[in-house]
């Protein structure tokens, strides 16, 4: 999906060019992948451009940050304003956000002490992530595992993470699959390369814990609050690889994602193949409220001034 620029891009505070976003070739994140980041989506609405669930992932990138023993220069306030002001400056919308902090030029060696934290955030536009016809998107399971627990920790959105996401999405893409489903160390279900898990079962919406290497997904939390509001019934518990040939529905959830039905794993057909009444009950929600056509019942959105039936095509 190639990246379409946009103007501006915020650097440590200010708002600069585009092109002039540059790094130095010996920063601590190109030998060392130190870097955390975010995936945010601006919405269209009828009055307007809103973001979804801002504070929620503005508030992950400083606890990825703290993990790592990155000390932000910003509070969570600033961010979300930055936020605001690269979106409203470039007057993209709908459009994807990208907040990265980062170690940069200073020192080399694993030891990233004396290397500054640089901070950025960009948007652009982006449309779906994950493929598929009208039924879903054809999925396997990988061949490569979810990070081991005490490896490396799933709970910090981190760029050094995504190498084992790039090796999922490589392997299913010349396998001729959308995407793959990686186990954990244990052999249980975890997530995506870039989504987390649910599933249906006689009417029980399931997805993994947390604990089995998940990313605490924002968008997962949102299905979860969604489908409570619904009345349906949720477990967060371990999923074997089996359970999810054997349900009557699978979808992914995630920034870019959003809310994906699965059609196929393994070639093993989900269902009728087509998405089923949950999914669609839980889709239909998401992008109500998202789309402004549903009410903001949940306090999701935050408003941009962004005139979105002009800027869509930006």
């Amino acid at each position: 999906m190639p990246i379409q620029p946009t103007e501006k891009i915020w650097r440590n505070g200010q708002l600069i060019p585009w092109e002039q976003a540059n790094i130095h070739v010996m920063s601590h994140v190109i030998h060392y992948g130190s870097s955390v980041f975010e995936g945010i989506r601006c919405y269209g609405q009828p009055s307007g451009a809103a973001i979804f669930r801002l504070p929620e992932h503005m508030q992950r990138l400083i606890d990825s940050a703290k993990i790592y023993r990155m000390t932000l220069p910003y509070s969570l306030d600033e961010l979300c304003a930055a936020v605001v002001d690269v979106v409203e400056n470039n007057g993209v919308a709908p459009c994807y956000i990208r907040p990265i902090a980062l170690r940069g030029y200073g020192e080399i060696g694993v030891n990233p002490t004396g290397s500054p934290i640089d901070v950025f955030i960009a948007n652009f536009p982006w449309g779906k992530y994950v493929a598929g016809g009208h039924g879903g998107a054809d999925v396997c399971v990988s061949s490569w595992n979810r990070l081991a627990p005490n490896t490396m920790p799933s709970l910090a959105k981190a760029g050094a993470n995504y190498m084992n996401s790039q090796l999922i999405r490589m392997e299913a893409d010349i396998n001729g699959y959308s995407e793959g489903i990686a186990l954990d160390v244990n052999g249980l279900v975890s997530e995506g390369s870039g989504e987390n898990v649910f599933l249906v079962r006689n009417g029980v919406l399931y997805t993994p814990p947390l604990a089995n290497s998940a990313l605490s997904g924002i968008t997962r939390d949102s299905v979860l609050t969604i489908a409570r509001h619904l009345g349906l019934p949720v477990v967060e518990q371990s999923v074997p690889r089996e359970l999810l040939y054997i349900a009557d529905e699978v979808f992914f959830t995630g920034t870019a994602a959003e809310v994906a039905p699965i059609r196929s794993i393994d070639r093993i057909v989900i269902g009728d193949g087509t998405p089923g009444a949950i999914t669609k009950q839980i889709a239909d929600e998401f992008f109500g409220i998202a789309n402004g056509l549903k009410p903001d019942r949940f306090g999701w959105l935050t408003p941009v001034k962004v005139d979105a039936a002009e800027s869509v095509n930006a």
